[in-house]
């Protein structure tokens, strides 16, 4: 075991014991277990997964939609730094869903390069939104 810590702008999101961690950053997805090699690593918009327990099933498992930031491995603890992240169970699908699409709206109708850039950051953000909220759904589903 050990102590991750998942800070977002707006506060703490998570900060307690885990066993397993599973973090998206700009080389591929990568895990974190106890003692861990110190790390410092670039965190990029995706899913981020805790295992509290080496017991836990999947239905246990808990899920945040992360945008961008920093993972720092030291000491045996992790830390995590983003923008923004959303716990699986703070997610609404049909308003995720309708960001999502407004968000493709947005991309369709860019009429320059920072417009389409800024439209293609919400589309992915939303994305994992929806992808988080899908895993929520099929976690419910085997209880």
């Amino acid at each position: 075991m050990f102590r991750f810590k998942l800070v977002s702008l707006s506060g703490v999101q998570f900060d307690d014991e885990a066993y397993e961690v599973l973090l998206p950053t700009l080389e591929g997805e990568i895990g974190v277990l106890q003692d861990h090699m110190p790390l410092v690593s670039v965190a990029k918009t995706g899913v981020i997964m805790v295992r509290r327990n080496p017991k836990d099933s999947d239905a246990n498992r808990e899920f945040f939609a992360t945008n961008g930031g920093v993972i720092e491995v030291v000491d045996g603890e992790l830390h995590v730094l983003v923008d923004e992240a959303d716990h699986a169970d703070d997610i609404n699908e049909a308003e995720a869903q309708a960001a999502y699409d407004r968000a493709q709206q947005m991309k369709a109708e860019a009429g320059d390069e920072v417009s389409l850039e800024h439209a293609q950051q919400l589309v992915d953000r939303h994305a994992v939104r929806l992808q988080v909220s899908s895993l929520k759904r099929h976690r419910q589903n085997r209880n």
